[in-house]
């Protein structure tokens, strides 16, 4: 398959999935999957743990991301028990400081934050991979490139973020200003592009009383520029451009989270400039210090290698592992609860 067709079909799956959750997901339906009884409250009631479409859509995402870096790094040639190990180790890193970050920046401990799991992956990733070589890369003859891996990697979260805004429309979080609350000039560019949230439960609602308002659809925007980044940067990769695929996708998605920040109204630390604007401005300079360091090596690249490692047997339930644990990471709801009655129909006895 040539890099080209490759990028198109991406885009074209891509476009259509972010299309249906902006039409979608915003309206209160959408916020909780399922809930299952935990204990029972009296003669006719449970107390019942609710699972979100927001730990729903952000497993597709995780998994899709790691998918996309799995392809693109076995297209490079790198060994496939090589990249799982790799895989293993950062998100071992990554989905704890998704919380440990946003405890430390907002003082809540049941927040999430892409934007802190996103810095330490990128600071710890080139480490990971240099001990990874210096230990078995040693014994067992390998060796990753470290500018190679960084941008299969950066592509890799590109596309999860852009899919994961999808599941801040359904949790109702990461929300942009209300048109209100905005210069003429605002207001008019989104008269006709909002979003607008239903539901008490929805953090937009309970956080800060917007519910049913227009609202700048900043996740929206979001996923768009992310999705079209990570879209240019597999082609540059595809055709050996590592270290520019690398610098496009982080650039283009931290600058975007520098410049967001400044139309969002979810709480995002006591600074005006946030914690996490200089996260992503941090994250840009170390990873251009880095190319310093590893230079962009030449590579020759095989999709048919890549679409090999996707669909081997064990890689599937490697993929399937990593939904799994995203799910029930981010999946099972900690700021709502439900109550669950059960009864018989008589009518269909």
């Amino acid at each position: 398959m040539t890099p080209s067709f490759f990028v198109i079909g991406l885009g074209l799956f891509i476009g259509i999935v972010l299309g249906w959750g902006f039409k979608t997901l915003p309206k209160e339906r959408w916020q909780m999957v399922a809930a299952f009884p935990l204990e029972k409250l009296d003669q006719s009631q449970w107390r019942g743990m609710n699972l979100t479409w927001y730990g729903l859509l952000s497993a597709n995402a995780y998994t899709f991301g790691v998918m996309m870096a799995v392809v693109l790094a076995a297209s490079a040639g790198m060994p496939i028990s090589v990249l799982v190990l790799l895989t293993i180790l950062l998100l071992a890193v990554t989905i704890p400081a998704s919380k440990i970050v946003a405890r430390v920046v907002e003082k809540k401990k049941a927040t999430l934050t892409i934007g802190g799991a996103v810095f330490t992956g990128v600071v710890t990733a080139p480490w990971i991979i240099m001990l990874v070589n210096a230990t078995l890369g040693t014994a067992f003859k390998f060796h990753i490139p470290v500018a190679v891996m960084m941008a299969c990697l950066s592509i890799g979260y590109t596309f999860g973020e852009s899919l994961g805004r999808l599941a801040c429309l359904s949790f109702g979080c990461c929300y942009g200003k209300p048109l209100g609350q905005c210069s003429r000039h605002i207001r008019k560019l989104f008269k006709h592009f909002n979003v607008v949230f239903t539901g008490d439960t929805k953090k937009v609602a309970y956080a800060s009383g917007m519910a049913g308002e227009k609202m700048i659809p900043i996740q929206m925007i979001t996923a768009v520029i992310y999705a079209i980044s990570g879209l240019v940067g597999t082609f540059l990769f595809l055709r050996g451009f590592a270290g520019t695929a690398l610098v496009e996708t982080l650039a283009v998605t931290q600058i975007w989270r520098v410049v967001s920040e400044f139309f969002r109204a979810d709480f995002r630390g006591q600074r005006k400039f946030s914690i996490y604007q200089i996260m992503a401005l941090a994250a840009i300079a170390y990873t251009i210090a880095l190319l310093a360091f590893f230079p962009d090596p030449e590579m020759s690249v095989s999709l048919d290698n890549g679409f090999k490692a996707l669909w081997h047997p064990g890689m599937i339930l490697f993929f399937q592992g990593i939904w799994i644990v995203s799910f029930l990471h981010s999946g099972r709801s900690s700021v709502t609860a439900s109550k669950i009655s059960f009864h018989v129909v008589k009518e269909n006895i």
